[in-house]
């Protein structure tokens, strides 16, 4: 990458492998790569080069590895006057340890060319559906679960900070899955995203409604799709019973709904109707918070806001950035940074560093963590849902990190959900 963008100059260990690795910039990638080399440089076979490219597989034989060192550097000497320590010059002697090895370094990594470009492939489809049609992403995605890195929580937040209305669950709306409204701009998030529902009631509830036409009231959904007491408040706390409620006030409506689920759900058809129909008295809106958890705790999305929201003003008097504001930030500045941490992970070649991804409102930002700092914060940073961060910014080149050196605990007053660790 460094020499890609200029800041590092292409060269190469012996002029014979300009042919094989000069589209890399003199930095080995590909399988077909180490297959080349080992022609050009050692007079290797095709048969023998493929012998070489399966040897460095993750099954080595020493035995295997140590014939064909020998028959590489015999080769090398043979076509260029590359020596392996009993012979050549010293210049040639180095040479032909280095080029020996990185190729047994490339090995731990290296890859078909293939792949890349499948993968190549797989990057500009997704980023061409997300820049042009971003809701439609997002529905793909979310019907897509359980997949990938990204919670659904983050792929909602993601797409709503790219102009997507996401709404929550409806039963005279919503599919079984998430689905796409107004000509594919906004999103409907999906019957069986509700915890407690299930798909087999979320695909019952969608088809009585497409088959006889929408839902009059909570009984009458509850007698049409046979749902039970538990079906039928885990549709009320996800606010997918608003629409049945003659609540305007969305806040007013989820307590209205929650009052009259239990009760509904006992209707059956044959009934006398308003037998089990309790109309709900006059009860105090929710707040945005108790909305909030409540979306939460049933769906674990809060398709109109994120958590983080509840304390900016906390956040902005005591200093704390927004993510949205690290790329303005001077490189090597110290700030301050808060947010849910969504993911934790720690590779085998990191020399145990723990990454970090914190996201608020405004996106998602990548923190550092040393061993020093997990050891010393760790009753926090490693079960904390949410947090402050100080650290100093690294954006120079044009990827922001913020490498921490103090954690504290964020309370946000609610449950956020748990992150993904350590996968």
């Amino acid at each position: 990458i460094r020499r890609r963008n200029g800041r590092e100059k292409v060269t190469y260990d012996h002029p014979a492998l300009e042919k094989s690795l000069g589209r890399t910039l003199g930095i080995p990638l590909f399988q077909e790569q180490l297959m080349q080399i080992a022609t050009d440089l050692a007079g290797f076979t095709g048969a023998e080069a493929d012998q070489l490219r399966r040897a460095m597989g993750s099954k080595r034989s020493p035995e295997k590895m140590e014939r064909l060192r020998r028959r590489f550097f015999d080769g090398m000497r043979e076509l260029h006057g590359i020596g392996d320590g009993a012979a050549g010059t010293p210049e040639s002697i180095e040479v032909g340890q280095k080029v020996w090895e990185k190729i047994v370094a490339f090995a731990a990594y290296g890859f078909p060319e293939s792949h890349s470009q499948s993968f190549a492939s797989i990057v500009y489809y997704s980023a061409w559906f997300k820049r042009y049609h971003p809701a439609i992403f997002c529905a793909a995605l979310l019907r897509a679960q359980p997949m990938g890195f990204y919670s659904p929580q983050s792929l909602v937040a993601d797409a709503r900070r790219h102009g997507v209305t996401v709404h929550r669950p409806c039963v005279n709306r919503s599919q079984a899955l998430a689905d796409c409204e107004a000509g594919g701009t906004e999103v409907r998030l999906g019957l069986a995203s509700v915890r407690g529902l299930g798909k087999d009631a979320a695909e019952r509830i969608a088809d009585a409604r497409d088959r006889h036409g929408p839902f009059r009231d909570a009984a009458d959904l509850s007698a049409r799709a046979d749902l039970s007491v538990k079906h039928m408040e885990s549709l009320a706390t996800a606010g997918a019973l608003d629409a049945l409620v003659a609540v305007a006030d969305a806040r007013s409506s989820r307590r209205a709904a929650l009052w009259s689920a239990a009760t509904a759900a006992r209707h059956k058809e044959g009934m006398l109707p308003g037998l089990s129909q309790v109309e709900a008295p006059s009860l105090p809106g929710m707040s945005l918070v108790e909305l909030a958890t409540a979306d939460l705790a049933i769906t674990g999305i809060t398709p109109d806001c994120y958590p983080t929201e509840f304390a900016r003003t906390f956040l902005d008097d005591a200093g704390v950035l927004k993510v949205s504001g690290l790329d303005a930030v001077p490189d090597g500045t110290r700030i301050r940074v808060a947010g849910a941490i969504t993911h934790r992970q720690r590779p085998a070649s990191a020399d145990g560093v723990t990454f970090l991804s914190l996201e608020d409102e405004t996106g998602m930002a990548n923190v550092v963590c040393s061993r020093g700092l997990w050891s010393r914060y760790r009753p926090i940073v490693s079960s904390a849902p949410s947090v402050v961060v100080r650290g100093i910014v690294e954006n120079a080149s044009g990827a922001v990190n913020v490498v921490a050196d103090k954690i504290e605990r964020l309370h946000l007053g609610m449950a956020i959900g748990r992150s993904r660790d350590f996968r």
